[in-house]
C-alpha cells in the first residue's frame, strides 16, 4: 500500500487556494519569513456597498521597487527551495476575476501592505473560508508573533488582538490546545454573527 505525501497535499491545498483564509494563511507565512513580528489583518464586508475588502499589513523587511513590480509573475519567488510562488497571483487573479484588483504598498525596512478588493456579490468571488482555523494555524505556529483581525460588515465589528491576549494570560502560553480552540471559536462566532 503506497502512503500518501501530507506535505505534498498541504502544498497542493495552498497552491489551490480555494478560500480567502487560505490566501490570508500564505501572505501571513509570507510576512513572517520576512521577518515580521507584528501582521494586521483587516477584513471589510458591506452587502449595502457591495464590496469586499482584504488586506494584510505587516512590519517585515519589505520588498525594493524591483520586487514589488515582479512579484505578481507566477515564476518569480524570492524563496530558494521553489522556483515558483503563486501566492500573491493567484489572489491578484481572484480579486480581478470578481470585479476588483490587489495593491502592494512596500518599502524596505518598513513592512508590506497587501490590499486585496472584489465586488461582493460577484459569482467568482471566492468564499471567506475558515478564518479562525487560520487564525488558530498562525497562533500555534508563531506564538512570538502578533497578530490582529479587524473584521467589519455594515456597522458591526470584531477585533481580535494576540498580543492583549497573551498580556492577559501573563505567562500562559498562547498556544495551547485549549486556548488556540477558543480563539478559533470565538473568531468564527463572530463571523457568524455578522
Amino acid at each position: 500500500m503506497e502512503h500518501l505525501n501530507l506535505e505534498f497535499v498541504w502544498d497542493l491545498d495552498i497552491v489551490l487556494m480555494e478560500d480567502l483564509s487560505l490566501h490570508i494563511l500564505d501572505i501571513a507565512e509570507n510576512s513572517i519569513d520576512a521577518g515580521a513580528c507584528r501582521i494586521e489583518i483587516i477584513i471589510s464586508d458591506s452587502r449595502l456597498e457591495d464590496t469586499f475588502m482584504l488586506r494584510i499589513k505587516d512590519n517585515g523587511k519589505g520588498m525594493d521597487e524591483e520586487t514589488v513590480r515582479k512579484i505578481r509573475d507566477p515564476f518569480f519567488t524570492t524563496k530558494t527551495a521553489r522556483r515558483f510562488g503563486l501566492g500573491i497571483p493567484l489572489l491578484a487573479q481572484s480579486a480581478e476575476e470578481s470585479g476588483g484588483g490587489l495593491s502592494i504598498d512596500s518599502r524596505q525596512g518598513k513592512g508590506t501592505t497587501i490590499t486585496a478588493e472584489f465586488r461582493r456579490s460577484h459569482i467568482d468571488r471566492k468564499p471567506m473560508g475558515d478564518i479562525g482555523a487560520t487564525m488558530m494555524i498562525l497562533i500555534g505556529g508563531h506564538p512570538e508573533t502578533d497578530f490582529s483581525l479587524d473584521y467589519s460588515a455594515d456597522g458591526c465589528s470584531y477585533r481580535f488582538d494576540s498580543a492583549a491576549l497573551k498580556k492577559e494570560l501573563d505567562g500562559v502560553p498562547v498556544n495551547l490546545p485549549d486556548i488556540l480552540k477558543l480563539i478559533r471559536d470565538d473568531i468564527n462566532e463572530a463571523l457568524r454573527g455578522r
